[in-house]
């Protein structure tokens, strides 16, 4: 599956959230990781950040079973050679 990670985290919490997320995903942008797991995979990550993360921490996901129907645009400032979606 395609997942895209977007969080807003406590600042103690975010250096936690980045090694994490590092292991699994391509780092996008600031606060974005996006890459390809396994049901497994997906499922054994949200295990490893919910022990780092609080109530208060918000952590996001966004996935798709078929990634050939997500399109991604960007505007100003994109790094394109971080595209890895197949058009």
């Amino acid at each position: 599956m395609y997942v895209i990670c977007v969080y807003d985290v406590n600042e103690k919490t975010c250096v936690k959230v980045m090694k994490i997320l590092r292991k699994y995903l391509f780092h996008i942008q600031k606060s974005v990781f996006e890459g390809t797991l396994t049901p497994k995979q997906f499922s054994v990550l949200k295990e490893e950040l919910h022990k780092v993360t609080s109530d208060e921490d918000s952590v996001l996901f966004y996935f798709s079973y078929n990634e050939k129907q997500i399109y991604k645009e960007g505007l100003n400032k994109v790094n394109e050679s971080l595209n890895i979606l197949i058009d």
